[in-house]
């Protein structure tokens, strides 16, 4: 890959954004990239977690590279029809990066630092949990350069904290820093530093990782239907699920390594 680095080991992914040229902006190939390898990782049965940072850049992520954002908006179509339609398949193409980390089925730990603007909060939206330095700052950037925030912010943003925060930061673009991200729950948790971020990312995925795997895919697939329904559908919906997934092997080596005092060896 051009634009991310990616290890695995002892069932952790470890994804790192690397344009630190660019501040960790995102080209296209850097989004068509991020999709491969979450796809990858979804189907990797040796992977059980993903920790995505920015690694050695000034930012996690600056955003959409600004050629990208120029290339969209350019078009040799004449119809105006079709150059909107044009423009709306890209947009869709944009967008897919984020639902790849979405539906990824492990869960998808980001650990920022520095700026996480525009196009990175999009990214660090669509994650299970995020982690920051307090020095970290978030901005929805769209607004100061005449856009409407668009592949994904407006949409999972408000699943995460207040309606009137997000549409503050919206609206004014402001940045908000590492520890009121924390306060208004951007973020689970803010450190000093990022060496002291990242030991405890990799604690929390190793943590994950000793888990059932089948039990955590399950749970990430459960949580992100209940996001999205009634507490009535969802309830529903958990009957029918552990109607059919309930009964493992899982369940049974979870059981004996308890009683056996014994760490648990699950399968993929």
């Amino acid at each position: 890959m051009q634009t991310l680095k990616l290890s695995i080991q002892d069932h952790i992914a470890h994804v790192i954004i690397n344009r630190p040229e660019k501040a960790n902006a995102l080209n296209q190939t850097a989004w068509d990239e991020i999709t491969e390898v979450f796809e990858y990782l979804d189907e990797n049965p040796e992977v059980r977690v993903v920790v995505l940072e920015g690694g050695e850049s000034k930012h996690f992520c600056a955003g959409i590279d600004l050629s990208l954002l120029m290339s969209v908006s350019q078009s040799n179509i004449v119809c105006e029809a079709r150059r909107r339609e044009r423009v709306r398949k890209d947009v869709f193409r944009l967008q897919a990066p984020i639902n790849a980390i979405e539906n990824c089925s492990k869960p998808v730990l980001a650990a920022i630092h520095g700026g996480c603007i525009g196009g990175g909060i999009d990214l660090v939206c669509g994650c299970d949990m995020r982690y920051c330095t307090d020095d970290a700052y978030f901005t929805i950037k769209e607004i100061d350069m005449g856009m409407v925030a668009d592949l994904g912010t407006l949409q999972r943003l408000p699943k995460l904290i207040g309606d009137g925060l997000v549409r503050e930061m919206a609206y004014t673009g402001r940045n908000v820093e590492g520890k009121e991200a924390e306060k208004i729950g951007i973020v689970n948790r803010s450190f000093s530093n990022k060496v002291m971020m990242m030991e405890e990312v990799m604690k929390i995925a190793a943590t994950i990782a000793s888990k059932s795997p089948l039990s955590i895919r399950g749970t990430k697939h459960i949580l992100l239907h209940t996001r999205d329904h009634s507490v009535a559908d969802g309830l529903n919906y958990m009957a029918t699920w552990n109607a059919a997934m309930l009964l493992s092997n899982d369940l049974q080596e979870a059981f004996a390594a308890k009683t056996q005092k014994r760490e648990a060896n699950f399968e993929p």
